[in-house]
């Protein structure tokens, strides 16, 4: 793993993600944000942005190492 900051900051974002889409879906009440559309859009466009960050982290740079 080379940017382990990353992949944590990734991770955060996929559960935060995947949170607000069930509570803009409903599934999950107690909210303001419970039922409301535009948070089961946001959600997955949150959660795929943390996956894509994970992806970069777990990967690292593809760059040549300098000697």
């Amino acid at each position: 793993m080379k940017r382990p900051g990353l992949v944590a900051v990734g991770v955060l974002l996929v559960l935060v993600g995947v949170l607000w889409t069930l509570q803009g879906l409903g599934y999950v009440a107690g909210s303001v944000m419970t039922g409301v559309t535009v948070w089961a859009v946001i959600g997955p466009v949150v959660a795929l942005l943390g996956i894509l960050l994970v992806l970069r982290g777990v990967r690292g740079r593809r760059d040549t190492p300098s000697p």
